[in-house]
């Protein structure tokens, strides 16, 4: 998202892609290390001995996401190259591939199309993520004043899609998200 002077935000696709592309490779490794082994080693059972099981059973539900969050950003990857007209890219991790994508943003803001296509997929992909996680919706820290109020105390809530002030005082709605409504705000 970029800020101009007067503290207004003007979001285009390949912006907010760029956030949740951001989210994402800041959260996949936390759902990964969701599906690791326990680090305690060999459980005792009642009554003595070692039980054989040295990790907790798997959670289907988690393993579902990574998988599905892992093919998301192949195809996504190798769309955004393919529709670029450059050659396929090197298997890599899932974080290596969301860093490639991220860098070919400059280019991907001149087909708007893409740019919206690549902002959908990564947004679904990363609330699919947050959501196995059990977390709540992040915030993202945004350079710039509050218009309302003049305090540095804008974010920006992906999930919601929308830049709210979070001065207590204050709680300006600067932008939603088309056909979204912000706290308080009839639909």
């Amino acid at each position: 998202m970029r800020t101009e002077g007067t503290g207004t935000v003007n979001p285009t696709s390949a912006d907010a892609g760029a956030v949740w592309l951001e989210s994402l490779a800041r959260r996949f490794p936390d759902l990964l290390a969701e599906l690791a082994p326990s680090p305690t080693g060999l459980r005792e059972r009642p009554g003595g001995g070692a039980a054989r099981s040295t990790t907790a059973p798997i959670r289907l539900h988690i393993s579902d996401a990574v998988r599905d969050i892992t093919d998301g950003v192949v195809e996504l990857e190798e769309a955004v190259r393919e529709r670029l007209g450059l050659r396929p890219a090197a298997p890599a991790p899932v974080v290596a591939r969301l860093r490639r994508i991220a860098g070919l943003l400059d280019r991907v803001r001149e087909l708007p199309d893409l740019a919206e296509h690549l902002t959908e997929e990564t947004r679904r992909m990363a609330r699919r993520c947050a959501r196995e996680l059990g977390d709540p919706e992040q915030m993202i820290r945004l350079d710039g004043r509050c218009p309302a109020c003049d305090s540095v105390s804008l974010r920006i809530f992906p999930e919601r899609g929308a830049v709210l002030c979070v001065n207590p005082v204050c709680r300006h709605v600067v932008e939603t998200a088309p056909g979204d409504s912000a706290p308080g705000e009839a639909s």
